[in-house]
């Protein structure tokens, strides 16, 4: 379980991006260069994840494995949502 303080320290500048975000949010040319400074940031923490993984031989093993649940889990989650969706739409009757 993760301590309290590491807890805050993920909540704090959390509640600082909303509260920020909603006070901005009509602000288009910030909210235009904060998109491409959060799209550079995913791809920086992507890249990080891929090369943490590869540089690790006990989760480069286990990969196979990951990949398979992986693979199971995505594939019974979009049959459900298609099954959920298709009544939805006959009760809703569109």
């Amino acid at each position: 379980m993760p301590e309290p303080v590491d807890v805050v320290r993920l909540v704090i500048p959390l509640v600082v991006g909303i509260v920020l975000g909603y006070f901005l949010r009509n602000n288009k040319s910030l909210s235009l260069n904060l998109n491409k400074i959060v799209s550079g940031t995913i791809l920086v923490l992507i890249f990080s994840l891929g090369f943490t993984i590869g540089s690790n031989n006990d989760l480069l093993a286990m990969m196979p494995n990951v990949g398979l649940s992986a693979i199971v889990l995505l594939s019974t989650t979009l049959l459900f949502s298609k099954i959920f969706a298709k009544a939805a739409r006959k009760l809703m009757k569109i």
